[in-house]
């Protein structure tokens, strides 16, 4: 359950994580409440163009840093698609709860997600790294 009002995902990105809802479904390949909850989360999304997207939103491919409100703890994350998770390289999947939980969210912004043990509480500190912008820097 995320926490604020703006959620903004870039048109490639939305079109991408539905294709990936799509064949996941028919595929059966994950758990199918996790494929309602992106849904959900895109269905109440801000779509934009990616150049209009401000650089401090989590996209995919963001590298982000967070810390748990509960503990202080500081993570880096990149947010990735689900063949592209390695969580000892800090590459999160789109459908874990954590990563659903940072999508479209700007620095500042805090969220909730659901663990087993119950809620945590994270604040989006920094996107160290959004392709969005990086690609705008390169082109400028």
């Amino acid at each position: 359950m995320k926490q604020g009002p703006n959620l903004i995902i870039t048109e490639q990105d939305a079109r991408r994580l539905r294709i990936l809802v799509e064949s996941a479904s028919y595929s059966g390949s994950y758990d199918r409440a996790q494929l309602e909850a992106l849904e959900e989360e895109m269905e109440r999304a801000v779509i934009v163009p990616g150049h209009q997207v401000p650089e401090n939103v989590v996209t995919m491919h963001s590298r982000v840093r967070i810390i748990d409100m509960r503990t202080g703890e500081q993570m880096v994350f990149q947010l990735v698609y689900p063949h592209e998770a390695k969580y000892a390289e800090a590459k999160i999947s789109i459908l874990a709860p954590i990563g659903m939980a940072l999508l479209g969210y700007a620095a500042g912004t805090v969220v909730e997600w659901e663990v087993p043990s119950g809620k945590r509480t994270l604040r989006i500190e920094a996107v160290e790294h959004q392709p969005e912008a990086a690609k705008r820097r390169v082109a400028a």
